[in-house]
């Protein structure tokens, strides 16, 4: 008798091991729903479209990718310091907000995916400034918005030139500056800054020589745990630059 009991708890035990082992075969994260963050106005990679709707290359990016490789996710337009703050304090899973890929960044804890863009940074001044060059600013203010690559490449060049840096939270309060004759330029990323003026009508004009080599963005995550994240991204990204998606959605934004 005692022999069975024993035989019995036994099978018992392994029938319950096993089906434990089984429950764990399926991801923890199965349906998971990725919170990613992005700016509010970035145009063309992020914005608010005549109709109200939230629309871009990032967000276009994102949705293709998503679709491509069959994830859930929901975006928010949170402005660009708080996107970081939101992922550095897990609010957040991920970041698109047309982040340059640095080493500083990367330094700083930002595990970026392979580039999705390419982008150069210029100088943009008032419509009707006599401004053409750098060795115009000496003595000067010009305009960054924080912690962006725009802001990098003025700090570069600022004690060559003797002139002295303003910074912003945003972009429109920055251009507004720049209109109001607060600063007499800014930094910004070449395709924003033409997209912004072409699109708002604003009386500014890009200085075309003071481009420098550029950088590629990517998307951004904060945590190791969500590097599923950033495979999903490289994976989906590979497949809509193979399938046209990718040219299709640059195309509808730059012509």
């Amino acid at each position: 008798m005692k022999k069975f009991l024993a035989l019995l708890l036994s099978v018992t035990t392994l029938a319950l091991l096993f089906a434990g082992c089984g429950a764990t075969e399926e991801p923890a994260d199965s349906g998971k729903k990725w919170i990613i963050a992005t700016d509010t106005a970035f145009n063309p990679f992020e914005f608010t479209n005549k109709d109200g709707e939230f629309v871009g290359i990032d967000v276009d990016i994102l949705a293709a990718i998503a679709k491509d490789q069959g994830f859930d996710y929901e975006l928010k337009s949170l402005g660009w310091d708080a996107s970081i703050t939101a992922c550095q304090a897990g609010q957040a899973d991920g970041m698109i907000a047309g982040a340059s890929i640095t080493d500083a960044r990367k330094n700083d804890g930002w595990i970026f995916s392979d580039s999705y863009y390419t982008c150069t940074q210029t100088m943009t001044v008032a419509a009707d400034s006599t401004i053409a060059s750098f060795d115009d600013l000496k003595g000067l203010k010009v305009a960054v918005k924080r912690s962006t690559q725009g802001e990098n490449y003025a700090n570069e060049l600022k004690d060559k030139y003797g002139f002295s840096i303003t910074v912003y939270e945003d972009s429109d309060t920055m251009y507004q500056a720049v209109i109001g004759g607060q600063e007499v330029a800014c930094f910004e990323d070449t395709p924003v800054m033409k997209a912004s003026i072409k699109d708002g009508n604003l009386p500014l004009k890009v200085v075309e020589s003071s481009a420098n080599d550029g950088s590629g963005y990517g998307f951004a995550i904060f945590d190791e745990a969500n590097q599923e994240l950033i495979s999903l991204f490289n994976a989906g990204l590979a497949n809509i630059k193979a399938n046209g998606t990718y040219d299709e959605i640059l195309a509808k934004y730059l012509g």
